[in-house]
């Protein structure tokens, strides 16, 4: 009996319970049992006498616990996979279907892709990952073939040449301008201009144009610590651990804590009076005619591609600040595009204001894609150079180049 009922608990557990677990076949399953058992039975030992049963209970409780245990393997089989793991299939099917997806991905660029609203959006980030990767993977390579030439024409050329092209006074040089440029940054912390960056736009932007945000200020710290008379810069509405943090730390690593410039979660209303206060916004109708050396002023930091205008005008309007925007119309024959500067740009054109108070000069760092030229002729003479700028350079938009010369010099002409 104990071989036969070891066989037949074999078949049980190998046939009828999955069986059983796949089509919830509970109820008819123990009448089988009862009929294999005794048909077992009296097919291994003819001898056994009818008087003789098998303990009928007992096998129900092992089919119970036989048919338990495979229907819980059944349900534990499709292990819950986390967000990350499942994104991270998503990503490996759209590579598999030839679709845009960069090879290596980090948990931030995952979780910021999982955020995205939309299929369309996560399209277009995955896409933007994927050709931020090939830029990398093709600077990597021009810096190796710069190297391998770099290596030829040093084994190229005599040990003469060396020697004399490995001179001590450029590193001195180097050093020495570091330094000045310190000093002058250190001196603009105590004696110089305040300057203040507005910092609070972080949840109206994008991962994108928050770091080409960070990497306009990087550029414009650089540029403002090289001028004769730099600002004093001052970083307001600044968060710690911010998207705009980590993005500064990536940028200048340890060198971030040694900046000489000023860094502050208050708003710039609480470090300094409002009186003296001017939000420098291109939606401003007043016009900013001289730089005053006696003003603070503001910029915001954003990076708008999709150009949501007013926003800067009406933060400066709720805190109850003076605004101005640059005289663009007045010095520039504008031509297409947004009157939207970026950050580096605008820090030129102050730096160059603050230092020589010439429009022209200072204007020279706007992208000449956007203008035609300098207004500064009468403004009969204007129209004959601008009809030749259109006919020689834009053609069929000649018209509207036009219309748009109209408009903006309509009210000169009833003056006169």
């Amino acid at each position: 009996t104990q071989s036969a009922n070891m066989l037949l608990r074999k078949i049980v557990t190998s046939s009828v319970l999955p069986f059983a677990a796949r089509h919830g076949m509970k109820k008819d399953l123990f009448p089988l049992s009862r009929t294999l058992s005794l048909s077992l039975c009296l097919k291994q030992d003819k001898s056994c006498e009818p008087s003789e049963k098998l303990d009928l209970d007992a096998w129900k409780k092992v089919m119970k616990s036989g048919l338990q245990e495979e229907v819980s393997e059944t349900v534990s089989e499709p292990k819950e996979l986390s967000s990350l793991a499942a994104a991270r299939e998503t990503l490996e099917v759209w590579r598999l279907a030839g679709r845009l997806v960069p090879e290596n991905i980090s948990e931030e660029q995952l979780k910021t892709f999982m955020e995205c609203p939309s299929k369309s959006a996560k399209k277009k980030y995955l896409k933007y990952l994927h050709l931020k990767e090939l830029y990398k993977k093709n600077d990597k390579r021009k810096m190796e073939e710069k190297r391998e030439r770099k290596l030829k024409e040093e084994e190229e050329t005599p040990k003469t040449d060396e020697t004399s092209n490995k001179s001590p006074f450029l590193c001195l040089w180097s050093k020495t301008m570091d330094k000045a440029y310190s000093w002058r940054a250190a001196q603009s912390m105590i004696f110089g201009q305040p300057l203040v960056f507005d910092m609070s736009y972080e949840k109206e932007m994008s991962f994108r144009e928050v770091s080409n945000t960070v990497k306009q200020l990087v550029l414009s710290e650089s540029s403002n610590r090289r001028s004769v008379d730099p600002f004093h810069i001052h970083f307001c509405n600044f968060e710690d651990d911010s998207l705009y943090h980590r993005e500064f730390i990536k940028h200048y690593r340890e060198a971030w804590g040694k900046l000489l410039i000023t860094v502050t979660d208050q708003c710039y209303t609480e470090v300094f009076p409002k009186d003296k206060l001017i939000y420098l916004t291109a939606d401003s109708p007043k016009v900013m005619k001289t730089f005053d050396h006696n003003k603070i002023y503001i910029v915001g930091s954003v990076v708008d591609k999709s150009i949501k205008k007013g926003l800067s005008l009406a933060r400066a309007k709720r805190l109850g600040l003076e605004t101005a925007a640059l005289p663009l119309d007045n010095y520039l024959l504008w031509n297409v595009g947004a009157k939207n500067l970026t950050l580096d740009q605008m820090m030129h054109i102050l730096l160059t204001l603050k230092d020589t108070a010439d429009w022209k000069k200072a204007l020279e760092f706007v992208p000449k894609r956007k203008y035609c030229g300098f207004v500064n002729k009468p403004v009969s003479e204007l129209k004959k150079t601008l009809d030749l700028i259109n006919t020689l350079k834009f053609g069929k938009r000649q018209e509207e180049v036009q219309k748009q010369f109209r408009k903006s010099y309509s009210k000169k002409y009833k003056l006169k």
